[in-house]
């Protein structure tokens, strides 16, 4: 017999909520959404009256409701690791944005805590459930490359408004909080998790007391390093490139692709050039199908746990190498 839908909870009402996690969650025929949480009612409507659910003005009073299952946190940053606790205390399983906490210590405690509760916690790093970066990894396990030497991957976008959350240092966090734990997440893909941060720079605001910007030098043991750069003050960036012996294999739209793009994966060696085109596919939806498997099923996701403990760990290490810069 067919499990009934989980039925989820929305705690916040964030644009890659309305834009890109509401539609996959609705989409998907294993999901309820039951109700969409915000300080304001009328916020909680304005997302209820599009994608269904009931409006609930409050986090806490959605975490009352003996209705919801799960939770969907897509809080400002630095606001997760609180309400995830919440979430966890109230019985409920966690699909949160990323970064799970800001520190491995506050990471190391949330990932016990649901263990301890057996409850599912689960961190969007959305780019990972993309089949291109599958595609990529067994290209340069086959040789395409020959022997790996280095990674380099980009992410950034231009200013934001001035009321960004991400300028806000008790909220949004920052670029490395944002965006930069996209490139160190690439690094820990496709170079493994045994990496030393070799120097890293942020760009710090000292007017809005967050940093914009910055870059790490990584290596692993045999040599091969990885450069990682990331912003909110440059023009869009978006890739990933590996190079090795005899070649070189970009990702061209690594982190953010839309639902209807197909992406190109560029190979490139001395007299060869290709581009393979891949099928498009919707990475949100990829999250929400992992997140049900793993409640319903006990499907393991790679988005939780140890993975979510090393990538946190890392950031702390770039964050206490970095040196700052005005």
């Amino acid at each position: 017999m067919k499990a009934s839908p989980l039925r989820i909870g929305v705690l916040g009402c964030a644009g890659i909520a309305w834009r890109r996690m509401l539609p996959a969650i609705t989409a998907n025929p294993d999901v309820t959404l039951t109700a969409v949480a915000s300080r304001s009612e009328e916020k909680a409507r304005r997302f209820t009256d599009r994608f269904g659910g009931e409006p609930v003005e409050g986090y806490e009073r959605l975490l009352a409701r003996p209705d919801v299952d799960a939770v969907y946190v897509p809080l400002p940053a630095l606001l997760h690791a609180g309400w995830i606790e919440r979430a966890l205390l109230a019985g409920k399983h966690v699909l949160s944005e990323k970064p799970l906490a800001t520190t491995v210590k506050q990471a190391t405690a949330l990932v016990e805590l649901a263990a301890e509760r057996g409850l599912v916690l689960l961190e969007s790093f959305m780019f990972l459930t993309h089949s291109q970066h599958a595609r990529v990894r067994e290209l340069v396990a086959s040789g395409v490359i020959g022997e790996l030497r280095s990674l380099t991957a980009e992410f950034a976008f231009p200013a934001k408004s001035t009321d960004d959350i991400r300028y806000l240092p008790d909220v949004g966090g920052g670029a490395l909080t944002d965006i930069g734990v996209y490139p160190v997440r690439t690094a820990l893909l496709h170079l493994g998790s045994q990496l030393e941060v070799l120097g890293a720079t942020l760009h710090h605001d000292p007017a809005r007391a967050v940093d914009l910007g910055g870059s790490a030098l990584l290596a692993r043991g045999d040599g091969v390093t990885a450069h990682l750069t990331w912003g909110m003050e440059h023009s869009y960036r978006s890739r990933y490139a590996l190079w090795g012996s005899s070649g070189r294999i970009s990702a061209q739209w690594a982190y953010t692709p839309p639902p209807t793009h197909s992406p190109v994966l560029r190979i490139e060696r001395q007299d060869h050039l290709e581009e393979l085109t891949l099928p498009a596919e919707d990475q949100f939806g990829n999250v929400v199908a992992a997140f049900v498997a793993r409640v319903v099923d006990g499907v393991p996701s790679g988005l939780e746990g140890e993975s979510v403990l090393t990538q946190a760990g890392l950031v702390d290490r770039v964050r206490e190498r970095a040196l700052l810069r005005p």
